[in-house]
């Protein structure tokens, strides 16, 4: 039998595990830009779903940034459908007029329209092609910016939004090993110019710091970065668990929400936040933020520390401004959101 080569069998053993328990019968989506990462990602599902009895659809997001994207997109839809995946499409989105900067738009516009087609096709999750490479870079990126320890968690390997997972199976594989599998099947990838765009804070710290870094600390300090993210990653867990059971408690009325149900509390009341520890009150207020409308991208640490000054700083300061025309002002012992 045939010797597997290690990069391709690094990439194949981690969409296994990623694919371990997979509700049966609901398919899975991959993302592919046909870059490396995540046409190694795709080019390992249609080799492990299919020996799985799980069906494998693809996806390539077209954001309309760059001349020929559609060309491209239409390209790795093409060899999608030649290596069996079914439903295999485009997904044009429109960027422009998307809060944050460019980065942020077109990551908001890419999964949202992951998201749709997900529930649409009835996927139980879509396949991310994020690397090691990519979480040491958001971990840095994240010191870089004063993110705390939600930013030093860097990206999850799992997450679910609105019942569909999101997976990264390749968070313990290198970029060294996607190009490597990518060039052993006879891949050839697309490089993405934004990659090299100096304009780009994660080009610049791929381009210039990292090189810095593993010159300096050795080749292990990416391993390190991503460690770094899983840890920061579990103990979060468990702070957001304390602070959800505390949310619960500092609710005060709700609006309906769009399914009838209750929505985001119109207040929070001042004593129990008050009695709460700061990491805990501000992740609270965080997710009160975030429920009111405010959009992620937008919402920073200077718009949750004000409205943690509300709590714990009390001078009869005015209403707190959240993104999206937001207001949050202290009336007695509740904040209340207009």
């Amino acid at each position: 039998m045939a010797t597997v080569p290690p990069p391709v069998a690094a990439v194949r053993v981690a969409v296994r595990r990623a694919l371990t328990g997979v509700p049966p019968g609901r398919p899975v989506l991959v993302a592919c830009s046909g870059g490396a990462d995540s046409l190694a990602l795709a080019a390992a599902t249609a080799f492990v779903a299919p020996r799985l009895g799980i069906p494998a659809g693809l996806v390539s997001v077209d954001h309309g940034l760059q001349p020929g994207s559609a060309q491209r997109a239409t390209a790795v839809v093409k060899w999608a459908a030649e290596q069996g995946f079914s439903p295999a499409e485009v997904a044009t989105v429109e960027v422009a007029g998307r809060p944050g900067g460019p980065e942020a738009a077109a990551r908001e516009a890419r999964y949202q329209a992951l998201l749709e087609l997900a529930r649409g096709y009835g996927a139980s999750t879509v396949l991310l092609g994020h690397t090691r490479d990519d979480q040491a870079e958001t971990v840095l990126l994240a010191l870089a910016r004063g993110a705390g320890p939600r930013g030093l968690a860097g990206m999850p390997e799992r997450r679910e939004v609105s019942g569909v997972v999101l997976s990264r199976p390749l968070l313990e594989v290198s970029r060294e090993q996607t190009r490597a599998a990518c060039a052993l099947l006879g891949l050839t990838p697309w490089e993405d110019p934004h990659n090299t765009d100096p304009r780009y804070a994660r080009a610049r710290v791929r381009a210039e710091v990292v090189p810095v870094l593993v010159r300096t600390l050795g080749t292990g300090v990416l391993d390190n970065l991503a460690r770094t993210a899983r840890l920061a990653a579990a103990d979060n867990a468990v702070l957001d668990d304390l602070a959800a059971a505390a949310y619960a408690r500092a609710r005060l009325g709700a609006v309906p929400g769009p399914d009838g149900g209750d929505g985001p509390p119109t207040a929070l009341t001042v004593p129990v936040l008050a009695g709460l520890a700061p990491a805990i009150r501000t992740r609270v207020l965080h997710r009160w933020a975030r429920e009111l409308g405010a959009a992620p991208a937008a919402l920073s640490y200077r718009h949750v520390a004000a409205l943690d000054a509300l709590v714990t700083a009390w001078r009869g300061q005015g209403p707190t401004a959240l993104p999206g025309g937001i207001h949050v002002a202290r009336r007695g012992d509740a904040l209340v959101a207009g």
